[in-house]
């Protein structure tokens, strides 16, 4: 009888808590906009919170609740498809200069000794916790993979044989999870040109120029050579270290001609045609 008394209170119990419940729900329901399900639907689906919120479904919420979408921009979906978004919700969306990924460090393993070795975490962000790396540079490239993990788009590997990443720009979306993971700060974004076409420095080392020359043979060395040959005052010089603006840059090349280390990179460019020489024409 007891049991049986005990069954009936915790049922009564269960059915009033559920009642109440309900009530609860109904009064506090919050109605969402159908729209957020169709936008949602329309970006990539990635969650990389490139676009600086937690996931697409909040990303999407932004949108639905923002009176333009200037300064909104989702990198995986690209330009084409955010004009798309913006034309389903009747807004505006400004143009944005599409991204890629640049690793800006060329210290491979032929040009920057090692002076010790690492043995530990396979990860970046522990190892430079607790020393500066297995070279005399400080600055450069660790080589252990955190971009490669954190890449939802198989879009960057470190190269076995070099010790650095490569960025595959075809599957790169510009998303920045890389750079957020690096703890050398040696990827950046830098804007897409026709055909890829990029000049960027590939160091990052902020030593002066012996130091930095004897950890890397391709180091910048901060002479400033490219600051007096650039016709676009694209180039800028601080802590011994030259910098290139994306957007002053206007790709003529004549910074890669005058580096002495050759610390500048340029990609996907086409051969320069040799020129002939008065003996030649003679």
């Amino acid at each position: 009888m007891t049991i049986l008394y005990s069954i009936l209170v915790l049922s009564s119990l269960g059915i009033i808590a559920g009642i109440s419940l309900y009530f609860v729900a109904k009064k506090f329901n919050v109605i969402e906009n159908p729209l957020i399900d169709e936008v949602e639907a329309m970006l990539p689906g990635a969650n990389c919170g490139g676009c600086g919120y937690p996931g697409c479904r909040k990303f999407a919420a932004v949108l639905v609740d923002s009176e333009s979408l200037d300064g909104l921009f989702c990198s995986p979906a690209g330009q084409e498809q955010m004009e798309k978004i913006a034309e389903h919700l009747g807004k505006s969306v400004d143009k944005k200069a599409m991204q890629v990924a640049v690793v800006r460090c060329n210290g491979t393993c032929d040009v920057r000794p090692i002076t010790n070795e690492y043995e530990g975490i396979t990860s970046c962000a522990f190892a430079a916790q607790l020393y500066a790396g297995e070279t005399a540079c400080s600055f450069g490239c660790l080589g252990l993979g955190d971009c490669e993990m954190v890449c939802q788009f198989d879009a960057i590997h470190v190269n076995v044989l070099t010790g650095i990443p490569e960025v595959i720009t075809d599957k790169c979306t510009a998303c920045g999870a890389c750079v957020d993971a690096c703890p050398k700060f040696i990827i950046e974004l830098r804007k897409t040109n026709k055909k890829d076409l990029k000049v960027y420095v590939s160091c990052v080392n902020k030593d002066k120029g012996v130091v930095a020359k004897k950890a890397c043979e391709v180091a910048c060395i901060g002479c400033g050579k490219c600051v007096k040959v650039c016709p676009h005052t694209a180039i800028t010089l601080q802590n011994a270290l030259a910098y290139i603006d994306d957007e002053a840059c206007k790709l003529c090349r004549k910074c890669v001609d005058v580096c002495p280390t050759h610390a500048i990179i340029e990609t996907n460019f086409p051969e320069k045609k040799k020129q002939e020489t008065d003996s030649e024409l003679e």
